[in-house]
């Protein structure tokens, strides 16, 4: 049986909200740093539609924007969706409305939207918003808890029914760590890692220096850092570009005392590939928030390999990204309503 036949979808809303009066753990780092559309075309204000199911969370933070919030109609202007599957419904919705001006989407990621956003790629249509950007913090900090357990070598430990009889890991101290993109969480990521004094590479799309990073490279260089790579840490978008970028190839090219942790996408990575390196300890072993295909089958080999951590994409839960897309929601309803500046706008040509 595969785990997609008891995993149920993922939502925002948290199982057991916070009280009211605790504090916010986490801060989206892009608050307050609001843009103009590319284009320059700003959607025009009018009411708001909470769907495909409208929370009171989400809700009461469009109107805490001043939204007027009600039923989808020809009325409608713009649209906040929260899930992150449904991408036809959605299709459906714009088609229908083609009146709604700007969409805001629930999750960093967009891929789940791959078979809509391509359409409006010339610039027509709705502006997109995500959530990119938002959850930095706490994806950030679970992967460098995946980075340490790898390193520490924290998996077979708990699995073994007996002591060890010889000490063994590694410290992260001094490393040098591979970062492949450079949004929000690996900005995180390079702020969490700096008491260890590690020196750190970053592999992105485009030219550029990285705050915080000893170097920056382009991904056509990427072979050329993952020989010297003490670990190596996935946080880029989900495209066709990034789809299985590390294969068979980039796995050997790496060192067996590496570390390679993946809380971007799953296909990022080529998991057949991936798990015949961690069978022929060919790496110290892997650290995976995500999967593909996601979720595994119930006899897919890496749920045995004793040198892999599986966290079933929960690097951020409901209890951490609902406060956080909901502060999103409400200054992106400012924008709308407003100046027309938003946060996490979506290149919908580029996927993300």
């Amino acid at each position: 049986m595969s785990h997609a036949a008891h995993i149920p979808p993922r939502t925002m809303v948290p199982e057991r909200p916070a009280p009211l009066d605790a504090p916010a753990q986490h801060c989206d780092p892009l608050a307050g740093r609001s843009a103009e559309p590319p284009s320059g075309r700003r959607p025009e204000p009018g009411p708001l539609a909470v769907l495909p199911r409208p929370t009171a969370l989400f809700v009461e933070a469009a109107l805490a924007g001043g939204a007027t919030v009600g039923e989808l109609s020809d009325a409608t202007r713009g649209l906040i969706w929260l899930s992150e599957q449904r991408a036809d419904e959605l299709a459906e919705v714009l088609e229908r409305h083609p009146g709604i001006g700007w969409v805001q989407l629930p999750w960093a990621g967009v891929d789940g939207f791959a078979s809509i956003l391509p359409r409006y790629a010339d610039g027509t249509g709705p502006l997109f918003t995500s959530a990119k950007g938002a959850y930095s913090e706490p994806v950030a900090e679970h992967a460098v808890a995946l980075l340490h357990a790898v390193l520490r070598e924290l998996a077979p430990k708990a699995r073994a029914a007996r002591w060890a009889p010889v000490r063994t890991g590694l410290s992260l101290y001094g490393r040098h760590i591979v970062i492949v993109g450079a949004g929000g969480i690996a900005a995180e990521i390079i702020r969490l890692l700096q008491p260890w004094r590690v020196r750190i590479t970053v592999v992105r799309r485009s030219t550029g220096e990285v705050g915080g990073a000893d170097r920056t490279v382009t991904v056509d260089r990427l072979h050329e850092v993952l020989p010297g790579a003490d670990g190596l840490i996935l946080a880029a978008a989900a495209t066709t570009e990034t789809r299985r970028l590390i294969g068979a190839r980039e796995l050997a090219l790496l060192p067996e005392h590496a570390a390679l942790v993946n809380i971007a996408r799953g296909a990022l990575i080529d998991t057949d590939a991936l798990a015949e390196a961690l069978r022929e300890k060919r790496l110290l072993g892997a650290g995976l928030d995500v999967t593909d295909p996601e979720p595994l089958g119930d006899d897919h080999p890496l749920w045995r390999e004793p040198r892999c951590i599986i966290t079933s994409h929960s690097a951020d839960t409901p209890e951490m990204t609902a406060p956080l897309l909901a502060g999103r929601i409400t200054e992106n309803v400012r924008g709308f309503l407003g100046d027309g500046r938003f946060v996490g706008i979506v290149d919908p040509g580029a996927g993300y």
